[in-house]
Order: structure tokens, then sequence, then C-alpha cells
């Protein structure tokens, strides 16, 4: 959407009210994809009648609800009806292998909704999530069972970039993988695609596994996917892997605790083996670029003492927990940075 300020300079409100009513986007974003009415468009149904048609709704919501995803920057209207914006296109249409959709089961879903517009102040004020138990890293929290469902497609693409990075010489003749707090496993299983000799153990609550364990057998990894349920922190992580996954794992806690984990994720690691993070590192200066610097009151809200971590942070983390070198990657086009740590 275009900028909403006046071009000439002088002082609106219209970037206030945007983010006051930004609400009304998520929950038009959420209709929308409930329906299906990206796809429906990009099937060729393009006008409002043909749309009710299609989605099984009232042709006046579908009409006001198209309307205001064009205003949004989703959709496009001329003489012919509706159509799809590029991005909506390669992200919101189910027939696109790179549709987003789904991610809309969790990061618009009750429980997270409610934990950021509750009481916003009150986060703020305490200097992270107020919920008695931690927020959402409160162990076998049920949300991340959804998600993992959920945000598997969104992950699909850092998941092969990261992979890019780590397998760039010849297969090794054995690569052996832990993917802590693996999720939906994607990360774990772009690796294991890419060499034969791969071995996936997965370490998150035993209901996360399931749904990793699904992934992994859709990939045709099932006899080279082992689980270990538990807590990263608890848990007898074993010994002599080649790498050991953290992807968008170390937000969620504080500086002591991210070292403390990354010096058992150390003793875990064989000779020469690495360490990969996966994050949404923001710049130095916390405010570039945007998403991953916006990323930050993202963990103010949902845990006790989380942040988003520039890469110098991330890098002096390694150091501390005794890694002998690291460096980090830009992952274009995804929005995320890969930190890889030596032993």
């Amino acid at each position: 959407m275009a900028d909403p300020r006046p071009a000439d300079g002088n002082p609106s409100p219209l970037l206030f009210m945007e983010a006051l009513s930004g609400y009304h986007r998520t929950a038009a974003i959420k209709a929308a994809v409930d329906l299906d009415l990206f796809t429906a468009i990009g099937s060729g149904s393009r006008t409002a009648d043909a749309l009710a048609v299609r989605c099984g709704a009232a042709e006046r919501g579908v009409r006001i609800l198209a309307d205001y995803l064009v205003v949004a920057g989703f959709l496009t209207k001329g003489s012919d009806g509706y159509g799809l914006t590029a991005d909506s296109a390669a992200f919101l249409d189910r027939r696109s292998p790179a549709c987003i959709a789904d991610t809309v089961t969790f990061l618009a879903s009750p429980e997270m909704l409610d934990i950021f517009l509750r009481d916003p102040a009150a986060y703020v004020r305490h200097g992270g999530s107020t919920a008695a138990d931690g927020g959402t890293v409160a162990p076998e929290n049920p949300v991340w069972v959804k998600f993992a469902r959920a945000m598997a497609p969104m992950m699909a693409m850092p998941a092969e970039l990261l992979a890019d990075r780590l397998t760039a010489a010849a297969p090794a003749p054995r690569l052996r993988i832990l993917d802590i707090a693996a999720g939906h496993g994607l990360f774990g299983i772009a690796l294991a695609k890419r060499n034969p000799h791969a071995e996936i153990t997965a370490l998150d609550w035993p209901a996360v596994l399931e749904v990793a364990a699904g992934n992994a057998a859709a990939a045709g990894l099932a006899d080279r996917f082992n689980r270990l349920p538990g807590s990263a922190f608890d848990t007898d992580l074993g010994g002599g892997y080649d790498i050991v996954l953290l992807t968008n794992f170390l937000h969620h806690f504080d500086r002591a605790t991210c070292v403390g984990l990354l010096r058992r994720v150390h003793a875990a690691l064989a000779p020469g083996g690495r360490a990969a993070i996966l994050e949404f590192a923001p710049d130095d200066d916390r405010i570039t670029p945007p998403m991953p610097a916006m990323f930050a009151f993202t963990m103010l809200a949902t845990t006790a003492h989380g942040d988003a971590y520039t890469c110098a942070e991330l890098v002096a983390m390694l150091a501390d927990a005794g890694f002998a070198r690291s460096e980090w990657h830009d992952l274009p086009p995804s929005m995320q940075r890969g930190i890889v740590g030596h032993v």
C-alpha cells in the first residue's frame, strides 16, 4: 500500500489511523484465506457474482472484501474484474508451490491475537510477557503444534537456502544432524534430501514431533528420521553430530540462556562440526531491515526475555560458548540470516 502521508509533507493522522485499524487488514486477509478468494480469482472467477458462487458467500460480502483488498494492495481491479498481484499469485493462490496462506492459522490465531491485543502496555511496562508460565515458551505449549502445521510453507524457502549454504561442498560420507526445536522438521529434511547418508535426530515436544515425522515420511525420509522428545535444555542430546540446527529458536530466550544452550550444542558436535543458527536478525542499528527489526516486538509480547538478536550478538554468543570461529550469511530472498559456528 502506498505511503498514506500527504506528498506536501504536512502533518497527517493517516499513518496513526492505519496502525490503529491494522486488525481490520488481518481480518480481511483471514476472511479471504478462509474463503479461498485468492485461489478463486487465480482460477478465473473475476467478478463479484462469480466469486460469490465459487466461495459460497454473499455477493455483497465478496464485493466489499475484494474492494478492500484492492485498496490494501493484494488485488487489482479493472474492467474485466478482479485480478491477483504478483505477490498474491505467488504466495496466496493455493495452486502456487510457494503458497503460504495457511500461516494465517497461526499468526492470526485466537491465541496469538489475544497475546498481542489484550493489554500491550502491560508487557511493555513489564519488559516481556506477563504470563505466569513464561508465555509461548511454556513447556509443551500446544501452540507449537499449530505453529508446526501452519508455518511449514513459509519456512520451506529458508530451509532450502540454509541447506544450500551448509552443503556447498561435495556430499559427506556421513552426516549426523541434530535438529533442536525441530517444529515442522523442514530444516533437517532439506539437508537430508541433499545427502543420502544423512540421518536426522529431531528434538521437540512429542506432539510437535508427530508433525515433523509426518513431513519426513512425505519426503521419503522416514527411515532416516529419529525422534528425541523433550526440552532442549534438559534432554540428553547425545554426541557426534556433524550439524546441529538451531532455527528460529534462540530469539525466545535471554543471552545467558542462549549461551548455555550453545555450550550444550558445542559438546554434542563432532570434531569439525557446525552449529547452524537461523534468525530474524536485524542490523546493528536495530531498525533495519524492517521485518527483522520489528520482530523484536513479537518477542516482547510473547516471551519473558526473548529478543531479535543482531548477527554480531549471535556471533559473540557462539564465541562465548567455545566455538572457534563463525560467520553469518544473508539468505535472499528470505528475510532471515544464517549464522554458522565451527567447533
